[in-house]
């Protein structure tokens, strides 16, 4: 029996893979981008007593109401217009499924969808199963920044959407104005409709700011905005994201969403409103704890020989090893990430994988750092063979 054409265009993800990898051998996961501490006490309770409480059966499709309330008043506040809890709003079962969801909505099959490489390997297989061509555009590193040449190359007549990822995923790069400019300048100039996904929102770096794309005066009426909770609250397995956007937007993307999942887990939904009531201080002492844990990876990465561009926001790192003095360096990142993963104990993610065209990524891996500082550190004794072997 033949597979559908759909899943012979991709493979199984690499990411879980190498997680799989890594409780196999006992690494220490820097791979798949989930936390090793604890979740807020507060928000487990909250989780426990709603399931005690008997909030144990489908919610509405779109979302708990008290949650579509609360987020909607601080995107109101995010995006400059007023976003209706029963209109604009639409919690998902997570970031992918809030990304599937809008390609379904808004893409026929033909149309093209433009992603910036490296990118979540999620993105494409999302664009391939709405029967849509994902386009790549690359950024080059190490700066990871936004060619316009490049992004107008890209545009045909049959693009329809572009995909943006900022904080991004795994650069760490936050883009900026100017990059949101040129973005902006392109979809009116196109007619192209935006997707964002700021899963990311709270996880920055130096002072920086996170600024929604879908706020600009020229984005409001063509912007999806996605989101979540799992970064921000150490929830990863919770899968809680959501989508904003405009009334034809949200419109498309309900059925859409509705067919794939129904609703997100109701006590979660539920415990999720007491995590959007944390007070100031909780964001302050996150964003110093990941601070610390910057600092730490990229010591260790910097003194064993890795190159690598300091993360803007997001917890990840996008390292060169073609400079360690080791003939693994020579190795196509793929074979590296299984090699660091199996023989040196630490599983980090291949390069390649971020990218739809071949030959980029080749000697890059990604680490992820959202651990404790012990975890960190023993990885980096681990690495320390690199500089031996």
């Amino acid at each position: 029996m033949s597979k559908a054409y759909r899943i012979q265009a991709i493979t199984e993800s690499t990411i879980r893979e190498m997680t799989r990898l890594a409780i196999q051998h006992n690494a220490i996961n820097l791979s798949q981008g989930y936390p090793d501490f604890s979740a807020p006490a507060a928000l487990k309770e909250a989780a426990v007593a709603a399931i005690r409480g008997d909030f144990n059966q489908y919610s509405f499709t779109w979302g708990y109401a008290p949650l579509r309330q609360k987020l909607a008043e601080i995107y109101t506040a995010r995006l400059g217009w007023q976003v209706d809890p029963d209109q604009h709003v639409v919690v998902t079962c997570g970031v992918t499924e809030a990304i599937s969801a809008a390609f379904l909505a808004v893409l026929n099959p033909g149309d093209q969808v433009i992603l910036f490489d490296p990118a979540h390997e999620s993105m494409r297989p999302s664009a391939i199963f709405a029967g849509a061509e994902p386009v790549s555009v690359v950024l080059e590193g190490p700066d990871y920044r936004l060619d316009p040449d490049r992004l107008a190359a890209a545009i045909t007549p049959r693009s329809k959407a572009l995909l943006l990822n900022t904080p991004h995923n795994p650069s760490g790069r936050v883009f900026d104005a100017a990059e949101l400019a040129i973005i902006a300048d392109a979809a009116q100039q196109h007619d192209l409709i935006l997707i964002t996904d700021e899963i990311y929102d709270r996880i920055l770096y130096d002072g920086r700011q996170h600024r929604c794309p879908g706020s600009l005066e020229a984005l409001r009426a063509r912007t999806l905005t996605l989101g979540g909770l799992s970064k921000t609250f150490a929830i990863t397995g919770w899968r809680l994201g959501y989508a904003i956007g405009p009334d034809a937007l949200a419109a498309a993307i309900k059925p859409a969403h509705d067919f794939l999942t129904i609703c997100a887990p109701t006590p979660l939904q539920v415990a999720a409103v007491t995590a959007l009531d944390f007070p100031d201080s909780y964001y302050t002492e996150m964003s110093a704890a990941y601070h610390q844990r910057r600092e730490v990876m990229m010591a260790i990465l910097e003194e064993i020989g890795f190159l690598a561009p300091r993360p803007e926001g997001a917890y990840y790192v996008l390292a060169d090893y073609s400079s360690l003095p080791i003939p693994q360096a020579r190795w196509d990142s793929l074979r590296f990430a299984r090699w660091l993963t199996t023989e040196i104990g630490v599983a980090v993610v291949p390069g390649t994988v971020f990218y739809g065209q071949p030959g980029h990524g080749q000697h890059t891996v990604r680490f992820a750092f959202p651990k404790q500082i012990e975890t960190l550190h023993e990885a980096g004794r681990r690495l320390g063979r690199l500089r031996l072997d």
